[in-house]
């Protein structure tokens, strides 16, 4: 296999590690994927093996159509990667969780409302829980993919998380910031239904994150 790409691969080796180090997956729960270069097809992590266990060349090549190249099976979970990657020729990574809160929220099926500004994050004023389906079905593609025609990240029902980005490092931080504001929320449905922010009050948010950070290096 052609090291062309190995930069890539070897930095979504060290995006698993990462997550496993910070408790958002354990053993071999959750997968990640990066378009490849090329635009035809993405890699992705291979099914049944944790994060100590992947070295980049472990890494399956999978194309649109699920045709598969590498040592291993890809992740059960590919068939939602490819539906993100089809319905939002924008995003580049899919980074997928069994994070505690992001999970235990999802197994109370609820998603994210307005509650902190912050779920805009996620292009939105909320992040939705789509409904339960098993694990790696057309089914479960399905409902994911709808939920990203207009959202960066979703909760799956009694299952887990999945975030989207542009890059690898966009998604990370979707994914990581889901998390916390899962935890929060629950933490606050514990004394009580917290306030939420108005669609006015989102729409400020959803505007003014656009164009927050820094710009990008050379630019204006």
């Amino acid at each position: 296999m052609s090291d062309e790409e190995r930069p890539l691969r070897e930095a979504l080796v060290a995006a698993l590690r990462r997550l496993d180090t910070l408790g958002m997956n354990r053993g071999s729960t959750g997968n990640l994927s990066h378009r490849s270069a090329t635009g035809q097809g993405l890699w992705i992590t291979p099914t049944g093996m944790g994060a100590g266990e992947i070295g980049a060349d472990d890494l399956v090549w999978l194309d649109f159509d699920g045709r598969s190249r590498g040592r291993w099976k890809p992740s059960s979970e590919a068939p939602f990667h490819q539906a993100v990657y089809a319905a939002r020729p924008d995003l580049h990574a899919v980074v997928h969780c069994h994070s505690v809160n992001a999970t235990a929220l999802a197994c109370l099926r609820r998603g994210l409302p307005s509650f902190h500004y912050m779920v805009a994050v996620a292009g939105g004023d909320s992040v939705p829980c789509v409904p339960y389906h098993l694990f790696g079905t057309e089914a479960l593609s399905r409902a994911v993919a709808a939920a990203f025609v207009d959202r960066d990240a979703c909760l799956l029902a009694n299952h887990g998380l999945v975030a989207a980005g542009p890059t690898l490092a966009k998604a990370m931080k979707v994914a990581l910031e889901i998390e916390s504001l899962a935890e929060v929320y629950l933490k606050a449905l514990a004394v009580g239904e917290p306030a939420r922010l108005d669609a006015a009050q989102m729409a400020e948010v959803i505007e003014k994150f656009r164009h927050y950070g820094q710009p990008a290096p050379g630019g204006a």
